[in-house]
């Protein structure tokens, strides 16, 4: 089979085209189309493949993907059989494929200024719908990152044009460029003049000035070095447009001025903290109140609880077995609702009388012979007529 035409390296701005079809493949949920040309960049590089149309006459089938194999055969996935020799007119989803171009010419960019400041290498790169992700073999703080993301938005800035190009293999032999593969046959050399020159195969933006904006918008530790999470064009817009409705909706609810809601959370952390220690203390008083009620020797208690979290639970349920010579069970909730429980042991294994609750009232939990805990479904009367029944 002959390697199809890229007509995406002539013109990466080009959206429509004709072909024929060369043949037709079955696959898994479709077929495999072959065309002699084609303005579909297929899977490659890191980058997710364009989608689009194939119009057969006055039909429309959708290409979900494109798949290129080592002879530079490209393939279109779609559900209908298109017989070779076919006629058909190719569109691609523009709004993607340019979306793609942004990302990826921002990648080149932030790339080539990590190398050259840093000498780490762009060790993994993927480009899909969701995220956008750049794997470099070093470290960086976030100063740096920073930095390099200000220099990143300057060289948007200058609108420097993009220069994409197959050059000859004498010319290729005395360049310097970044490949992260060996590269048989004609290598693809995309520069950003004073930037980055490195080996590609997908479609770029024709000047820096069309990325937008590149905005990192997360750095962590991955392996032995950094990845980047980048958002360029209108994804960083959306991303900024998201983020700034956060800030809004946080700056309203804490009634903080936008530039200092990070601040105002702290604060309201530092309340809810010590909040919860007030509120742990109270429980503890009220845990131990509730288990003086029962007199010292019980066998067995069993108590229920509307509303409780479940440390002032564990707390009146170990309470309780310091006070009584069997099983003490606390259940939190309602009859109609079902109850969470937490059942101790002064003696007896916990986990024969788990097994019932699971055998009579669907419980679903366990534990240890000293405390099993759960969830179930059953009445307070049914509970307690349960307890009653268990040996003193």
């Amino acid at each position: 089979m002959q390697a199809t035409r890229r007509l995406f390296d002539e013109d990466a701005y080009r959206t429509s085209f004709t072909a024929t079809v060369l043949a037709c493949e079955p696959v898994r949920k479709g077929f495999a189309v072959i065309l002699d040309q084609t303005c579909f960049f297929p899977e490659e590089g890191g980058q997710t493949s364009d989608i689009g149309s194939l119009f057969v006459g006055e039909q429309r089938i959708a290409v979900r993907d494109a798949q290129v194999d080592k002879q530079n055969v490209i393939r279109h996935m779609v559900k209908n059989e298109i017989p070779a020799g076919t006629e058909v007119r190719g569109e691609i989803d523009w709004n993607k494929r340019f979306s793609d171009m942004q990302q990826h010419s921002g990648e080149h960019i932030l790339s080539g200024l990590i190398h050259s400041t840093f000498g780490y290498n762009n060790v993994g790169f993927h480009l899909s719908a969701n995220e956008v992700t750049l794997d470099l073999d070093g470290m960086m703080t976030p100063e740096q990152v920073e930095d390099i993301e200000r220099r990143a938005n300057e060289v948007v800035y200058r609108n420097i044009e993009v220069i994409a190009e197959y050059p000859s293999p004498e010319v290729l032999a005395t360049l310097e460029y970044r490949s992260k593969i060996e590269i048989d046959g004609p290598v693809r050399i995309v520069t950003f003049p004073g930037v980055d020159v490195c080996a590609c195969c997908a479609p770029q933006v024709a000047r820096t000035g069309e990325i937008g904006q590149i905005k990192i918008v997360r750095a962590a530790k991955y392996k032995s070095g950094i990845r980047l999470n980048i958002l360029c064009g209108a994804r960083g817009l959306a991303d900024a447009q998201m983020k700034q409705k956060q800030v809004e909706a946080i700056s309203a609810a804490l009634s903080a001025k936008q530039e200092q809601v990070a601040k105002a959370v702290d604060k309201l952390l530092d309340e809810t903290a010590k909040l919860k220690l007030e509120l742990t203390a109270l429980n503890k008083q009220l845990a131990a109140g509730k288990a003086e009620r029962i007199p010292e020797g019980t066998a067995n208690a069993c108590l229920f609880e509307a509303e409780m979290d479940k440390n002032a639970q564990r707390e009146l349920v170990n309470l309780l077995t310091a006070r009584c010579t069997g099983l003490c069970g606390v259940f939190v909730g309602s009859d109609d609702s079902g109850y969470r429980y937490i059942i101790g042991s002064a003696g007896p294994d916990a986990r024969v009388l788990n097994q019932q609750l699971k055998e009579t009232c669907s419980a679903r939990g366990g534990g240890s012979a000293e405390m099993v805990q759960g969830s179930l479904q059953a009445t307070e009367q049914q509970l307690r007529e349960i307890f009653a029944g268990l040996e003193g």
